[in-house]
Parts: structure tokens; sequence; C-alpha cells
């Protein structure tokens, strides 16, 4: 091993849906997204491609999760030179075993020799990439519910959407924010108050400190304007 890297095991129990990606808010975004969902509906297990950087964490890994999932769906930035012991593991296992799988670059550039890799449709590879690209809570959600359509499961989906350069935000409201409904929310007679910030919080599913100072100021007497 050349960076001297140690081997990880990262003790999974196997599930239905296995993701893979080195972005941590990747990573977050659908594990707020599952919790969302049914209990019953399929399980998702999660894992940071930094961690599985070493040949011996990946056949663990493999070996443990991998091998037993319906749906394997590995994000890799850089092509498969980031990450070829990983990539050339996951597809033979996943062949081997009738393990579905999607690997998808980890950029918003095509690459024809990861899509190659997978056992699923090009199509259906392309709406997995579409939903991760354009980000956000709701894209999240049906990203799981697609992957759970995608191993047979009766479920419903939203078709990808792309995320606005800009707009309103509220919590609970998701994309359906917009001045008028924010407005609604107000207390008549307080002052608004602008809050801007990034949009990839929004992108990434990390509102939770903007949740908290709407709830802050609205106690202090304002109206916010996320």
């Amino acid at each position: 091993i050349a960076d001297g890297a140690e081997a990880v095991d990262l003790a999974q129990t196997p599930g239905d849906i296995v993701f893979a990606s080195a972005a941590d808010t990747e990573l977050s975004s659908l594990a707020a997204a599952r919790q969302q969902l049914a209990a019953d509906a399929p399980s998702l297990r999660l894992a940071n491609l930094m961690q599985l950087s070493h040949n011996l964490s990946v056949d663990l890994w493999v070996d443990q999760v991998v091998r037993s999932a319906r749906l394997v769906v590995v994000r890799v930035l850089g092509g498969i030179g980031y990450w070829p012991y990983g990539v050339a593991r996951l597809a033979d296992v996943c062949r081997a075993n009738g393990v579905a799988l999607a690997v998808l670059p980890g950029d918003d550039k095509p690459d024809p020799d990861l899509v190659a890799l997978g056992t699923i449709s090009p199509d259906a590879i392309d709406q997995l990439w579409r939903y991760l690209i354009h980000g956000g809570n709701a894209n999240a959600v049906a990203f799981l519910n697609y992957a759970a359509h995608l191993i047979g499961e009766k479920t419903d989906y939203a078709e990808p959407a792309p995320l606005p350069r800009a707009g309103f935000y509220w919590p609970g409201l998701a994309g359906e924010a917009t001045a008028d409904a924010i407005a609604a929310e107000w207390t008549a007679g307080q002052p608004a108050t602008a809050v801007l910030f990034y949009r990839a919080l929004v992108q990434g599913g990390h509102t939770a400190p903007i949740d908290a100072l709407v709830e802050e100021l609205s106690r202090q007497g304002l109206n916010p304007l996320p």
C-alpha cells in the first residue's frame, strides 16, 4: 500500500441499498432522507470512500455488506483511476452475485467508463446520477424511492428536479417556499429581517442551523425571510 494507510473494518451489517461516496454532505443528506421514509422501506447502508482506500478495507466491506445487497450505488470522483481496486472488486462481486450496481461520476461530467461497469440500464444510472447532481432533500428522498423501485419495491418516486440557483426557504416547506407562503408564517406587525445563506446548505441537507436561527428570530419578535 503506497500511502502507508492501515486497513479499516467498517463493521457494517448488510442492507438492501448500499451507497458509497467521498462526500460527507451527500452521505448525511441521504441519512436524513431515509429517516423521512417509512420504517419498512428498504434498509440503507452508507460508506465513505475515504475509509476504503486500503485494499483489505475494500475486501472486508465487499464481503460483509456488498455481497448481500440488492442495489449498490457508488459515486467516484476522478474516474476509475481514483479507486481502481474498489471499482474492480465491486464489478466482479456484483456480477457474480446478481447484485444491481451503478457506478456514478462524482461530479456533473459524464463518464462512460464508469457507467459501463453498472449492471442496470444506462437510463437508470443516469437518473440516479441526476438526483445527486441537483441535490437537496426532495431529490435525496426521491433518490431512495427510485432506488427502492429499481429493486422491485412498489413505491412512488418523483423525477429529478433542478435546485434553483437562488430562492426562498422556510423550515418544513422544502421546495414550496415562496414569499407569500413565508408571509403566512409571520406575525403581523413584526419587522422583517433577511437571512442570507449558501445554497450548498440546502443542496446537502444541512439546514438545521438555519432552522434554528429562523425559530429564534421569530421568538425574538422578528419575521425572518430566509
